[in-house]
């Protein structure tokens, strides 16, 4: 065989054509393989088809894409701006909360605690809304770039949620209950309430539950929704009272003066000049009656200390009447002292006539004699 390269150009030039056709030479024409031509005219079909289509509308789905890009990436950077935003806003408040912790504006204050898990539970509440409110308005407007109709989905949504509503009030309520109760700050950490079904010392406060410790020490766990009214004993100030009964010929004059002093030793003492938030004042008589008087004595305390105040009150009251020789008088009235001795006889019956059995009386109440057995009476007899 000789070598293309050792023929002319010409020879070259004629020698290399046949070789590329042929491959073509060897296969099979369309004409002789009917089905074949048929695939492949459609397959031809086909994509000229897509090519087409996707022609025509690249344009459009490229646009689609980059809106629904577009609010999702705004969507979610808003909610973490928001949610940043609102965690400084706490951390803020907590840091104003632990700088007055420990000195004299504490006691005037909710004690840190009390504020960190309220402005953490806002905090909580504040963020959720607003991740609901931002990524649910940002999922309604894909859906609306989607061209998909929103009317049945909003319909459903809504008798969905009353179904729900209906199904879960009781949560919803207690839910609710608690949000206000946070947001309005009717009770924290560290206060002393009454809630009607249960009292006692706020332990944690919940968006469904409150925790209390009652005074045996107790731990009661109250649902905000059956929490219809609330006292609290520990905020702003307390009031301590005490009412002294003395005997009505005691002057009283002589009465406010010790208790005077009293006060004022007792607001100079550590801890009673922290608790002591007011002098002590003699309000004056509260009633009068023929074996005693009452006398009212109030102060202002903290919140949740007038129950220590009151017990103090009432030990120096009665140390310093007992000093001064002034009586107390207790529940039952007094006895008069100047009332004389009972005379012993008194209680000492006087002497019967029955007493005798000779005495005519005692003889009148004598039995009758019966006459004997089997005798004949002396006495008349009655016959028909």
């Amino acid at each position: 065989m000789v070598c293309p390269h050792h023929l002319p150009r010409a020879g070259r030039y004629i020698w290399r054509y046949p070789a590329v056709a042929r491959p073509a030479a060897l296969l099979p024409l369309a004409a002789d393989n009917p089905d074949a031509s048929e695939t492949i005219r459609e397959t031809h079909e086909s994509v000229t088809n897509a090519a087409s289509f996707i022609e025509e509308n690249w344009a459009g789905w490229l646009y689609l894409g980059l809106r629904i890009l577009l609010i999702l990436v705004i969507a979610f950077a808003l909610r973490s701006v928001v949610r940043k935003s609102l965690t400084k806003l706490i951390t803020r408040m907590n840091r104003g909360a632990d700088a007055v912790e420990g000195t004299a504006l504490s006691g005037l204050l909710v004690n840190a605690e009390r504020r960190r898990q309220r402005s953490e539970a806002i905090g909580s509440v504040l963020r959720s809304v607003a991740s609901f409110l931002i990524l649910g308005t940002a999922a309604l407007m894909v859906l609306g770039a989607l061209d998909i109709n929103l009317g049945p989905l909003l319909a459903s949504a809504g008798v969905a949620g009353v179904a729900i509503g209906f199904g879960a009030r009781n949560l919803v309520t207690d839910f609710l209950s608690g949000v206000f109760m946070i947001l309005e700050d009717q009770y924290g950490v560290g206060d002393k309430i009454d809630a009607g079904v249960a009292s006692g010392e706020v332990v944690e406060v919940g968006l469904r539950v409150t925790k209390l410790r009652g005074d045996n020490g107790e731990i009661w766990y109250v649902r905000n929704g059956e929490i219809k009214r609330i006292g609290n004993l520990s905020q702003g100030w307390a009031t301590a009272s005490v009412a002294v009964q003395v005997k009505p010929t005691e002057s009283l004059s002589r009465i406010r003066e010790v208790i005077k002093s009293i006060a004022d030793t007792m607001a100079k003492e550590s801890p009673w000049d922290e608790r002591l938030w007011g002098p002590v004042e003699v309000l004056g008589l509260d009633e009068v009656l023929l074996a005693s008087m009452s006398v009212s004595v109030s102060a202002k305390t903290m919140p949740g200390q007038q129950f220590a105040v009151e017990r103090e009150l009432r030990w120096r009251i009665k140390d310093a009447f007992d000093a001064a020789g002034i009586g107390i008088v207790g529940g039952l009235p007094a006895p008069e002292e100047d009332a004389a001795p009972a005379d012993p006889a008194a209680a000492v019956a006087p002497p019967s006539a029955l007493a005798n059995p000779t005495s005519p009386q005692s003889l009148a109440t004598a039995e009758i004699p019966q006459p004997a057995a089997g005798g004949s009476a002396s006495g008349p007899r009655i016959t028909k």
